[in-house]
């Protein structure tokens, strides 16, 4: 056994191998060599059987690593030793145990999709549409009463009143669950932990042949898991619990930063060791990111120390723009690269997803191998795929690949079979698909053959009514930005995205503006923009780095992925107020913002050797120029670990120095040179845009004809009318995306 490789504090780790540990193992501080050594010590040194231990972690790819770390490191058969995840370990105990719980041992697990299609037909049995309560929200109040600990029938201090709507969908979802011979991913854990509570028999079962209990990376534990580990280690107290209240970054999913301030209550004798010293990370990296963390509160507090020399200073780089930010990240890697530094070595992390799109396009150009990490590049994402397949039909509308891919996105009720029945009708009509879909729209009779209901043929006109509106406003030469405004609106994909109410629907939106985003730039950078130009451009950038380099790829990754890798050189991009801090977390209170100082904080510790922090004076955001300002945990680093670097083609004035970066800055900052008035007070009164197609009104659309507005809502952008048209049809608009004229 290796302990000679260990310092103090992790040999004690080792060697105090009975009753209660918390172990609060800092960024790079050696956590899982020392976990690995304190099992095999139990094994090879104390004699344990591998029977007795149970080591629980979060992911298939941690446990297998773990136990092959194990493996190598001691000579006995590890047999029956269980290193694996919570959730495999309660589904191995259910299995065992279901008859206790009213299970037969062949239950099924339900995975999210199908929970989804459960919950939509409960909904649809009271009469109610997926737009008036979205699936999500309502399984989003079933994983907060199972990471809470909540079954059915316990006593509870959480809010479970019985006229409570969602509450009522709690209990009908879990009978069907019953009904089903099924759990979900949370009933596995809150399963166990009702199969423990009312069968005492079994619990000691397990108390008994899992004498010492070790769990890995524990501020990531929900409630439940909490108390399921408790309950296992209630009878030999032996359990040591690793993991770093400074870097819990998920109690968006679950996640209770509290388990770690309750454990010494729960067991009063536990030991505490503090594994304080970085392996990683150059002395001026590790000192900067502890003086960051240092501002929460709600830490146990650990200084973390490392003897690897102090290492280059942190560059905080100022750009004029979110586009010149990543044309300097990726000069900054060119010239890594020349340095002799390895792609393999390099990584560019960002706050959320969306903004991979602008740091893909600036390595794309500069010919950088990347990969994104955790994640899918921006133009592979399902939602940008989808939107650009409409654009792509609307360009080309024998593209059948493109109109199968959409003809049913968002659900329209043509599903499978049907699309199938149209696609042999337009091959022995030699058409393309749409061809076909108008036949069936303006001749019905000729297509009886097919079985189509009320809903379907309706779906079919409006869908391609929209393509072909969409179509006239590309051929009349209108810009690219207004045809994909028009697009991702009319085709009910904002709504849809928005009345999920998920965080991966909000990821989604995020996604679609930074798509125009792409389209509004395409356009500033060329004379003549079209549709088919840009979608040309797309194509070409994503089959220009297909090719695979021996010389590795740069990392791309959100900072909640990037948990518990390094890197010898690190950026992070978009280091700015209501970016990062993120918006949300400004809004959450004090709680929220100190867990996006600890993802800060989980940032700068990925890095091994240099450090840039990048943040742009103004950023494009959902359409509009935003002046966030810097950062606050920027300002929170001393200027003694940072050098400050303003791009030469940066805007006027610089952050360098200014303030402590709560206050964003506005447009005015940056033009304080513009002469205006002080003494001068105007007073304008505010007047609302009026209707520009008032109910009554005769217009003509360019493609259906004469009609007359028979119904307004909303005014300006978000205008919307009814036309009744003289053939009959009646079809509703949004005004600015609508060919229409007044008649007069």
């Amino acid at each position: 056994m290796q302990l000679d490789s260990l310092n103090k504090v992790q040999k004690e780790v080792v060697l105090n191998s009975e009753g209660p540990m918390m172990v609060l193992a800092g960024a790079g501080s050696g956590k899982t060599r020392t976990l690995v050594t304190r099992i095999s010590h139990l094994l090879q040194e104390k004699g344990i059987s591998p029977f007795q231990v149970l080591a629980l972690t979060f992911s298939n790819k941690a446990a297998r690593e773990m136990r092959e770390r194990i493996a190598s490191s001691v000579d006995i058969d590890l047999g029956a030793l269980q290193v694996t995840t919570f959730h495999s370990f309660c589904a191995r105990v259910l299995r065992s145990q279901a008859n206790y719980i009213g299970l037969s041992k062949s239950f099924t697990i339900y995975d999210d999709s199908e929970s989804k299609a459960i919950v939509k037909s409960l909904l649809a049995k009271r009469g109610i549409s997926t737009k008036e309560i979205s699936p999500y929200e309502v399984l989003n109040f079933i994983d907060e009463l199972k990471n809470k600990g909540y079954y059915p029938g316990r006593e509870t201090e959480i809010d479970t009143e019985d006229d409570d709507f969602f509450f009522q969908m709690f209990q009908e979802y879990e009978s069907e669950l019953a009904r089903s011979n099924a759990v979900d991913f949370g009933g596995l854990i809150t399963g166990v932990l009702k199969l423990f509570e009312k069968h005492p028999s079994v619990l000691k079962t397990y108390q008994e042949r899992f004498r010492y209990l070790l769990v890995d990376e524990y501020q990531d534990t929900n409630r439940c898991q909490f108390e399921l580990v408790c309950y296992l280690a209630e009878q030999t107290q032996n359990i040591c619990v690793v993991g770093d209240e400074d870097q819990s970054i998920y109690s968006w999913r679950g996640a209770d930063i509290n388990n770690i301030f309750d454990f010494e209550k729960k067991f009063p004798t536990a030991k505490m060791f503090k594994l304080e010293q970085n392996y990683r990370s150059s002395k001026k990296i590790i000192e900067a990111a502890s003086h960051v963390i240092a501002r929460n509160s709600y830490r146990k507090g650990k200084t973390m120390w490392t003897d690897n020399p102090d290492g280059e200073e942190i560059e905080i780089v100022e750009t004029g723009s979110d586009r010149e930010e990543c044309d300097f990240v990726a000069n900054k890697i060119a010239d890594l690269k020349k340095a002799g530094a390895s792609y393999n070595d390099i990584a560019v992390f960002y706050r959320t997803n969306s903004q991979s799109r602008q740091v893909e396009d600036a390595l794309r150009n500069s010919n950088t191998a990347y990969r994104v990490v955790g994640g899918i590049k921006f133009y592979d994402r399902k939602e940008i795929k989808d939107i650009l397949a409409y654009l792509r039909l609307i360009v080309n509308e024998k593209d059948n690949l493109a109109l199968s891919r959409v003809v049913n996105v968002p659900a329209r009720g043509i599903g499978a079979t049907t699309l199938r029945k149209f696609e042999e009708e337009s091959i022995k009509n030699s058409q393309s698909l749409l061809e076909t879909l108008r036949d069936i729209v303006n001749s019905p009779e000729d297509f009886k053959h097919i079985r189509m209901s009320a809903k379907v043929k309706s779906s079919i006109n409006q869908f391609v009514s929209l393509i072909d509106e969409l179509k006239i406003l590309n051929d009349a030469g209108e810009s690219p930005e207004i045809i994909f405004e028009k697009a991702v609106n009319e085709t009910g994909y904002i709504s849809f995205l928005k009345a999920a109410k998920t965080y991966e629907a909000e990821a989604r939106l995020e996604n679609l503006g930074e798509l125009g985003n792409a389209i509004a730039q395409f356009e500033n950078n060329n004379p003549k923009p079209t549709l088919d130009t840009f979608l040309e451009t797309v194509t070409l950038d994503q089959s220009a780095n297909h090719e695979e380099q021996n010389s590795g790829e740069v990392s791309l990754m959100t900072i909640h992925g990037a948990k518990g890798l390094e890197f010898q050189y690190v950026f992070i991009v978009g280091a700015e107020e209501n970016m990062f801090p993120s918006l949300r977390s400004l809004e959450g209170g004090e709680k929220s913002l100190e867990e996006e100082r600890r993802l800060f904080y989980v940032a700068m510790t990925r890095a091994m050797v240099k450090l840039f922090i990048c943040f742009a004076q103004g950023r494009m955001l959902y359409g509009q120029l935003r002046f966030n300002g810097p950062s606050r945990f920027i300002h929170e680093i001393p200027p003694k670990y940072y050098s400050w670097i303003k791009t030469k083609t940066g805007a006027r004035g610089s952050w360098a120095g200014q303030g402590n970066g709560h206050s964003s800055q506005n447009e005015d900052d940056f033009f304080a040179d513009e002469e205006y008035d002080d003494d001068v007070v105007y007073q304008v009164q505010s007047k609302g845009p009026e209707s520009k197609f008032p109910q009554g009104v005769s217009v003509i659309h360019s493609l259906y004809g004469e009609g007359q507005v028979t119904e307004t809502s909303g005014a300006g952008d978000q205008e919307k009318v009814v036309i009744k048209f003289k053939d009959g049809a009646i079809k509703k608009f949004m005004v600015k995306f609508a060919p229409l004229e007044l008649l007069s």
